[in-house]
């Protein structure tokens, strides 16, 4: 747990030093749209970072007893129900959002009816139920987390409309009460807002149901585990890997960064009548055995004791505590979670670090060199009479014409930038994703009960990278315009111009590719779909058709982001180099009325060059400190 505070203020650390950065880049006049733009998405993702933790088992693995001993046995009780039997039936999150008040947020079974997925649920409000908590009464919070362990019967019909039930399946089918009615989960899905310690600092932990829903909700299967920074695969220690076990972990899971697989209730083979030396052995040959199962490396597999740990930590029994070996599976998880999330968060701060100190280079010598070319002209008008500063004063100001001249020229270009940006937006538009989203359906519609639903899925998936290659090649196409018109002003004006920043789509590309991989696992080798199956794949469809929207929105607030600030480092350079002709003219005039000023002229001038040098140093040494914090230890 200190790991994951630690690392709560790193990041505070970071972004007290990237905002006196930002601050200092500002007064100086150092920072331009883009870089204001690249500071905002720097804080951003500092203040956003969020790490994620599933858990998942098949029911009666003591799993919500495992996320009570980790993380809540400050409470001094047990927070998550956990009993024998089924006490979490809908994926559960637990986090905290500063903007809601402490509450369990329920989203209805009914909703699986529709064509939504939850994650378009999270931000209609009216979709979910919500019971507050009360922190001061633990025990009317346990009831309220009850709501998570709450199930109804239905009429069969209705839960195979929900994909929830399928006759067709042994392992449902028998789940036919006489009545016709099935037993269904009450809730589809539970967010808890919490303000506990570690969710504070941007922990999430999800709670899943049992390995059979794990099938049925797209949700776990194409978002949460997926994208779980860790995932802890409970297995109880008396039964070690089932068949159903092996399937959700090379289905759903898999060997990786941050996957282990968790041995509990070890403490039903502490036999009495055996030495402590036995009984360790008989736990190291089952934690061999499940290692072998999984392809997992042996010291993957923590044999754990949930329950004790629980009561050893609440009763400060730090025997018991030791005995029930949890101390070693919560160093391996924050000591895998916390140096793995670090690093990804370092290097895309050091981007945008580079970024930000690009860009006050490219400003802060546009600025110095100003200041010395207006310096040694100052200086090339000592002991000239008025005709010849007069002469001076005419070429400037045609210089200033000639500037403002070709500035026209320019409007022609971005006529063909407004043009080629709504091209670009067209092939990314999300009229365009709903149009594909009703195609797919349409064809599954077609197709139904056969094998041929896969076709339109695969179509789909094709429809979808062709719409973000489209969208590069018009981004490319856009940034080669901006780079040869940056070029050609830089040289007719004698500026120093960096070229256009570049975008890529290549992420939201994998991310597509990711979602078909998994829809692929689950749909790809089966011959014939039979009923509920269909329905089941069309909810999967639906959650799909949800993944790419999602997608495609940020890679629309990237092309959007873009293209404000394309012109932006040109747009700048050019009100600076106005300024400064602005300033030369004036600045000769009233020489050319005073000669007498121009000794004061000249010394301001050279006043102005050692503060400007001073600041850049200053602002050197912030962004020094800025690097030197980011490379600081957790």
């Amino acid at each position: 747990m200190q790991d994951f505070q630690q690392y709560g203020a790193w990041r505070t650390r970071v972004a007290q030093a990237l905002g006196a950065y930002g601050a200092a880049l500002r007064e100086a006049g150092a920072i331009d749209g883009a870089g204001e733009q690249g500071l905002e998405r720097a804080l951003a993702r500092l203040r956003d970072d969020r790490l994620s933790v599933a858990f998942v088992a098949e029911f009666s693995r003591g799993k919500s007893e495992l996320i009570n001993a980790i993380f809540f046995a400050d409470y001094g009780q047990r927070i998550l129900p956990s009993s024998a039997g089924r006490t979490t039936m809908c994926p559960t999150e637990l986090l905290y959002d500063a903007a809601l008040p402490p509450c369990i947020r329920l989203l209805p079974i009914e909703t699986r009816a529709g064509h939504l997925s939850t994650s378009d649920y999270r931000d209609e409000t009216a979709a979910w139920t919500v019971l507050p908590l009360d922190l001061d009464a633990p025990e009317r919070m346990q009831e309220a987390f009850r709501q998570v362990s709450l199930t109804r019967r239905v009429p069969s019909a209705q839960a195979q409309e929900y994909g929830l039930w399928d006759p067709e399946d042994p392992d449902t089918a028998t789940s036919l009460e006489p009545d016709g009615t099935v037993e269904i989960p009450q809730w589809r899905h539970a967010i808890i807002n919490l303000p506990h310690p570690l969710l504070k600092q941007g922990l999430v932990i999800l709670d899943t149901p049992g390995l059979n829903a794990i099938g049925t909700e797209p949700e776990l299967t194409l978002n949460l585990i997926p994208n779980a920074h860790a995932v802890l695969f409970i297995l109880a220690a008396e039964t070690g890997v089932t068949r159903s076990d092996i399937d959700v972990w090379r289905t759903h899971i898999g060997a990786g960064p941050g996957r282990l697989a968790v041995l509990n209730k070890i403490d039903a083979m502490w036999d009495e009548l055996r030495t402590p030396e036995q009984n360790d052995a008989e736990i190291a040959r089952q934690q061999a055995d499940v290692a072998r199962a999984l392809g997992l490396d042996g010291a993957r597999v923590y044999p754990v004791s949930a329950q004790k740990a629980l009561v050893g930590k609440i009763n400060g029994d730090m025997a018991l505590f030791e005995k029930s070996r949890m101390a070693a599976l919560e160093a391996a998880l924050f000591h895998d979670l916390i140096p793995a999330r670090k690093d990804i968060v370092r290097r895309q701060l050091r981007l945008d670090l580079a970024l930000l100190a690009a860009g006050e280079k490219t400003l802060g010598a546009a600025r110095m060199r100003d200041l010395v070319e207006q310096l040694q002209e100052l200086k090339s008008l000592r002991g000239k009479n008025k005709g010849v500063i007069a002469h001076m004063m005419r070429r400037v100001d045609m210089e200033k014409k000639e500037f403002d001249a070709s500035l026209l020229k320019l409007q022609g270009t971005r006529a063909v930038f407004a043009r080629l940006s709504t091209e670009l937006y067209s092939t990314l538009g999300m009229d365009h994703v709903a149009a594909q989203a009703d195609t797919v359906r349409a064809g599954m519609a077609a197709a139904r009960f056969a094998t041929g639903m896969r076709g339109p899925v695969r179509d789909y998936f094709a429809a979808a990278r062709s719409s973000l290659d489209a969208s590069q090649a018009k981004v490319e196409e856009i940034g080669a315009m901006i780079d040869s018109m940056t070029r050609k002003f830089s040289a007719e004006h004698g500026l120093a111009l960096s070229g256009p920043m570049p975008l890529s789509f290549a992420r939201y590309r994998r991310e597509i590719d990711e979602v078909e991989a998994l829809f692929l696992k689950q749909f790809g080798t089966a011959t014939l779909l039979i009923t509920s199956r269909a329905t089941l794949m069309e909810r999967f469809v639906d959650s799909i058709v949800s993944r790419v929207k999602r997608t495609h929105q940020a890679a629309n607030a990237d092309a959007e982001a873009w293209l404000k600030i394309l012109m932006a480092p040109l747009e700048t350079a050019i009100r600076q180099h106005r300024e400064q002709l602005r300033h030369r003219l004036a600045s000769i005039e009233r020489i050319h009325d005073a000669t007498d000023s121009l000794e004061q002229k000249i010394a301001a001038f050279e006043a102005t060059q050692l503060e400007w040098e001073g600041r850049r140093a200053q602002l050197g040494d912030l962004a020094a400190r800025v690097a030197a914090v980011l490379e600081q230890a957790a």
